[in-house]
């Protein structure tokens, strides 16, 4: 039965939801706080540099290289029947449970399937050093650069509003100021929020890639010792992430609102107006 086409499918599906599309927001953060560091290094080339060309190119490679790296993931990964742990938690080793049937406490027998690696070869530890190094620790390493960077030109830029601020005083000089004040504001303010998602992104992130590297380096045993204690843990912040990026950029981004705000209403307003031609048709007709 775990051989089955469906089971082989439900593998895959839950290979490519755990791995490859969480991979893929990886790749897509990344590419936001690149994008970024490009866009203030290179403030005078940025509509040069910035193009909507590279920036699809750019979105395109965040969603075609995580399939390619978790090649290893999927090859590993395997279909196995393993009893329910909730039943089984009085017994010493939660980990080596595999059973086809267990009895639910009313006398109906279940089979349930898990996906589980295989730990044996090469090919389990080029996987973890994969997912480790490649997928999690070296953007993290990559985006806490980025960071620091943002950081001390987020500060060189404030520095600069107050000299200006200190140094001109006639009225047009003022307003010119006042006008280079609101702009250099939503620069700090969408500033703001990359910190803001990098910085919970390196807190998701990178105790991921650590453990990660840990189990590679010290084989299955820490794996399922260590790496799975923590793994609901992990999930949860890596849910959380994705949620309170969503409202860090609905909250500090106007043009990520309006942006959301037409991609949701727009086929409400499509639809309406497809009622209200419809509505005219048939008034004219009759």
């Amino acid at each position: 039965m775990a051989a089955a086409p469906i089971n082989r499918l439900l593998k895959w599906l839950a290979v490519a939801d755990v791995f490859i599309l969480h991979t893929a927001s990886i790749f897509l953060t990344l590419s936001l706080a690149i994008w970024r560091y490009v866009a203030i290094k290179y403030s005078d080339q940025s509509h040069i540099l910035c193009t909507e060309r590279r920036c699809s190119i750019a979105i395109l490679t965040s969603f075609s290289l995580p399939p390619i790296l978790c090649i290893p993931t999927f090859m590993v990964s395997s279909l196995s029947v393993r009893a329910s742990l909730a039943l089984r938690l009085h017994e010493t080793d939660v980990f080596n449970i595999h059973e086809k049937e267990r009895d639910d406490g009313f006398g109906n027998l279940y089979t349930a399937y898990h996906v589980d690696s295989d730990h044996h070869g090469t090919l389990y530890q080029v996987n973890f050093w994969v997912h480790a190094v490649v997928i999690k620790l070296l953007p993290c390493f990559i985006l806490t650069v980025i960071s620091v960077w943002l950081i001390r030109a987020l500060y060189s830029a404030n520095q600069h509003q107050k000299n200006l601020r200190n140094h001109n005083s006639c009225p047009a000089a003022e307003k010119m100021v006042k006008r280079q004040n609101k702009a250099d504001k939503r620069t700090d303010r969408t500033t703001k929020m990359l910190l803001a998602i990098l910085l919970l992104f390196l807190l998701t992130e990178l105790p991921q890639g650590i453990l990660g590297l840990l189990s590679g380096l010290m084989g299955w045993c820490f794996f399922t010792r260590c790496y799975n204690l923590f793994g609901d843990m992990m999930d949860f912040l890596a849910l959380l992430n994705g949620s309170i990026n969503f409202v860090l950029y609905c909250s500090m981004s106007r043009q990520f609102r309006q942006t959301f705000r037409q991609m949701l209403l727009r086929p409400l307003v499509h639809g309406k107006n497809k009622k209200v031609t419809r509505a005219s048709f048939d008034y004219k007709d009759m």
